[in-house]
């Protein structure tokens, strides 16, 4: 009887404190009560997990703890150093929720959460929830679109010594080269809000090297950015027609550019921010040696100028699941957003002609993405060269997401280009490299395309052995270009296709890629064409 009441006793205890922790739990007042209280954040508490939860039974594997022992878990310093406040601030909502967007963009983090654990005395204390994912990446990659195939055999490490460091050796070979690449990028230098990026790559017809210093406008509120970029390549490049090699020419590109912006922060939920820097664009075109086409050369380009830029951006973001991943936080800019750049280059300041650069991006979101969102993007660039205009490019894209359940998606997409006077090395292409999946690659070549595709999407519960989740997708596109061929090959008009797709999405692994995998039937081209076109490549949505 005595351990009767023992147990029992214990019992209830256990149950009494598990009640007052959930009634504890329950009085955490919501955000926005916390912020209307003028509470000053207290104490940040950092739950980092590692790259696998092991006291999860689907989780408690040899080889997941193997694998947690050897992952470096990213060090408390890093993640503090990106967050947008600290221990004395005043507490906001907007600062919680826009560090965890900051957050969700690196490479080596699955998910990020940032939420408010305890109140008392006028303080409250943060959490800031994390998961890792594996960075290190020996391997070898696969993919074929537009019946090219393309391997990659590559060593990467994405967040060395848990720092937050990319360090990647690569090998790339595809239709248009092969290439040695390494490249060093660290979003935080030395902790501060400096992103810096080293790629060098040697190719089979040229080479590249990519050097940025930025420091960004990194918060809304950022007061300044500044910058210098430095670029440098040479390669082989072909015209395509009706998918195959037709015409090519040898290009050298350089473009450097150096810039400061200024910005008031935010103000009534809009940021306006102001731009000012110096730009070298230098394009030089030859033939290919020992080339095996005909040769087809751009004309060379020299534009040296100062530029202005201009920046308006509405603070309205919304965060959902299963649009263009699976079960995992995606962030969308709903709010309005215009940038807008200007340049003279004169003939006094190394150019070789007299030019107006100009460039305009717009975009806007309506509805809830929660449900159903309809996401608008437009641009407007080109040239006034000596007086007439160049390169001129009015593009629109439009992305429509209706959700029908937890499970299915309905997703529309509406792509469209209007060229005049285009440079030959920015003709306008279409094929299954770019999205007409039933076709080969650089199929279309013109000045002007339109491409719409609907897809209905399908997110499963299958998640086998824990390493990636899988979806499907049904789909039909259509497309087709318009304008003047440099090769001078007549217009092949409207092309359909039909398909079906499966989706990959890696839980584990760093990054934001989806393994599409996809058999498309093309209704429309010339004989040529085989009647079934199978995909498989990695992108940055579903």
């Amino acid at each position: 009887m005595t351990r009767f009441l023992t147990n029992l006793l214990a019992f209830v205890g256990v149950v009494a404190l598990h009640a007052a922790a959930v009634s504890a739990e329950e009085k955490i007042p919501t955000v926005a009560e916390i912020e209307a209280s003028g509470a000053v954040i207290g104490k940040l508490v950092f739950a980092r997990q590692n790259v696998f939860d092991t006291s999860l039974p689907g989780e408690n594997k040899s080889i997941f703890r193997l694998a947690n022992r050897w992952h470096v878990i990213t060090r408390e310093s890093v993640i503090r150093e990106q967050l947008l406040f600290a221990p004395g601030d005043q507490f906001s909502a907007r600062l919680l929720a826009e560090s965890e967007r900051i957050l969700r963009q690196n490479a080596y983090l699955y998910d990020a959460i940032i939420e408010p654990i305890r109140i008392a005395d006028g303080r409250v204390d943060i959490r800031v929830w994390t998961r890792d994912l594996w960075t290190l990446m020996p391997g070898f990659s696969l993919s074929r679109s537009g019946g090219e195939n393309r391997a990659r055999l590559s060593l990467s490490e994405r967040n060395l010594l848990g720092q937050g460091v990319t360090v990647r050796l690569s090998y790339l070979e595809d239709v248009d080269r092969d290439s040695l690449s390494f490249q060093y990028s660290d979003r935080n230098l030395a902790g501060s809000r400096v992103s810096v990026l080293t790629k060098i790559a040697d190719s089979s017809d040229g080479a590249t090297t990519d050097l940025r210093l930025i420091r960004p406008f990194y918060s809304l509120d950022s007061r300044w950015s500044a910058g210098a970029t430095f670029f440098d390549e040479t390669r082989d490049i072909s015209f395509y027609d009706l998918g195959e090699e037709a015409a090519e020419y040898a290009e050298r590109a350089e473009l450097h550019s150096a810039f400061f912006g200024r910005s008031s922060g935010l103000e009534n939920a809009w940021v306006r921010r102001w731009t000012v820097g110096l730009v070298y664009d230098e394009k030089l075109f030859s033939t290919v040696g020992n080339g095996t086409l005909p040769s087809l050369l751009p004309d060379n380009r020299k534009l040296v100028y100062p530029f202005v830029g201009y920046e308006l951006l509405q603070d309205k973001y919304e965060s959902t699941s299963n649009r263009e991943s699976i079960e995992r936080t995606e962030d969308f800019l709903i709010g309005a957003r215009v940038t807008a750049s200007i340049g003279y280059a004169t003939e006094s300041l190394g150019s070789d002609r007299e030019s107006l650069i100009y460039r305009i991006d717009a975009s806007r979101g309506f509805g809830s993405i929660a449900k159903r969102a309809l996401l608008l993007s437009s641009s407007l660039s080109g040239r006034f060269d000596n007086g007439n205009s160049a390169n001129t490019e009015l593009s629109l894209n439009i992305r429509y997401y209706n959700q029908i359940n937890d499970k299915r998606l309905f997703y529309m997409t509406l792509d469209a280009s209007r060229g005049r006077s285009l440079d030959l090395d920015n003709i306008t292409q279409l094929g299954g490299d770019t999205g007409l999946r039933g076709y080969p690659l650089r199929y279309q070549t013109g000045e002007s395309r339109l491409l719409f595709s609907a897809e209905q999407r399908y997110f499963t519960d299958w998640y086998p052995f824990k390493l990636a989740r899988v979806g499907g997708a049904v789909f039909a596109d259509i497309g087709r270009t318009w304008g003047d061929n440099p090769l001078g090959a007549p217009p092949v008009g409207w092309l359909k296709d039909v398909g079906i797709g499966l989706r990959l999405v890696p839980t584990r692994a760093s990054g934001r890629d989806v393994i599409h995998f996809d058999i498309a039937f093309p209704l429309d081209g010339d004989s040529s064409i085989d009647d079934v076109q199978i995909l498989l490549e990695s992108k940055r949505s579903f």
